[in-house]
C-alpha cells in the first residue's frame, strides 16, 4: 500500500526534515514512529527539505507499507508516538507512482514578521521581530518582479549538479495587525531562497532598496548582492500542490 500524509510540525529542536547522522530531524521521528507501529523499516519520501529550525502546516510525505488495518488507526497509533512537535494531519491511500517531493506541482512557504517596537514573547519562535516601519507598497512592487521563470541565483544555491532557474507562480504580502505575512508560490524553491528573498525585501521597506533595485539583485545572479539571510524561524512550508488525481 502506498500512502500518502500531511504533516504539520515545529522546526524548533529539529536539525530540518532530512534525515541526518547525529542530528534530529523530522524525517527519523517520523520513520521511528513508523518502524514501532508496523514493525517495518520504512523510508518516507517528503516534498520540502525543510531547513533546521523551519516548520511546516502542510508538509506531505510519501512511504509505502504493508499496513492491513484501517488507515485511521495508523494515523492514531502515529500520533500516540510522535513527538508532541509533530502531528500526522491527514493520511490516504495514493496511486503508486506518487512521489512526495518529483509529483508535486508548487510549493507553498510563509515568512512571518512581527512588526512592532516590544518584541511578543508568545510569537519569538515563529515569527522574525522587526522593530522600524516597513513600507508595504514598495514591498509588494518589488515583490512582482519575482513572477515568472527566473534565474534565483542571487537569492540561494542549488544542489550540487542542480539549476537555479525556478518559477515563481504567486507572491503575496499583507499585514494583519502588527503581523506582516510574505507568501511565495514557486514550482520549486532553493535552498535558503525565501529567507534571502525577505531579507532583501527588507532593505526596500526600509527605504535602502527600491523596488528596481531589488529587481535589478534578482537579475544580477549573484548572492553577495542580495539583503541578510533572515531568521528559519518566522518561515512555514504552509501548502504542496499535486495534480487532481493523487487527492491529497
Amino acid at each position: 500500500m502506498h500512502l500518502g500524509a500531511v504533516v504539520e510540525y515545529d522546526g524548533t529542536r529539529y536539525a530540518g526534515f532530512q534525515r541526518q547522522k547525529r542530528e534530529i530531524t523530522i524525517q527519523e521521528e517520523i520513520e521511528k514512529a513508523l518502524a514501532s507501529v508496523t514493525q517495518e523499516q520504512t523510508k518516507i519520501v517528503g516534498a520540502g527539505r525543510t531547513d533546521a529550525g523551519v516548520h511546516a502546516t502542510g508538509q506531505v510525505i510519501g512511504f509505502s507499507t504493508g499496513w492491513k488495518r484501517p488507515l485511521s488507526e495508523l494515523q492514531r497509533a502515529l500520533n500516540a508516538l510522535l513527538p508532541f512537535d509533530i502531528a500526522i494531519l491527514e493520511l490516504s491511500e495514493v496511486p503508486l507512482d506518487f512521489h512526495a517531493r518529483k509529483s508535486a506541482l508548487s510549493r507553498r512557504y510563509r515568512y512571518t514578521i512581527f512588526n512592532r517596537p516590544v518584541r511578543s514573547p508568545l510569537s519569538r519562535l515563529y515569527a522574525h521581530h522587526w522593530v522600524g516601519e516597513l513600507d508595504l507598497e514598495a514591498m509588494k512592487e518589488a515583490l512582482g518582479s519575482l513572477i515568472g521563470v527566473h534565474d534565483f541565483a542571487s537569492f540561494g544555491r542549488a544542489r550540487p549538479g542542480g539549476s537555479t532557474m525556478r518559477e515563481m507562480l504567486e507572491v503575496d504580502c499583507q499585514r494583519e495587525g502588527d503581523y506582516i505575512y510574505i507568501d511565495l508560490v514557486a514550482n520549486a524553491f532553493l535552498k535558503r531562497m525565501v529567507r534571502s528573498i525577505v531579507g532583501t525585501l527588507l532593505l526596500v521597506g526600509r527605504g535602502e532598496v527600491s523596488p528596481q533595485g531589488f529587481k535589478e539583485v534578482l537579475e544580477a545572479k549573484d548572492r553577495s548582492r542580495a539583503g541578510d539571510l533572515l531568521p528559519a524561524h518566522g518561515l512555514c512550508l504552509t501548502q504542496v500542490s499535486y495534480p487532481r488525481r493523487y487527492a491529497i
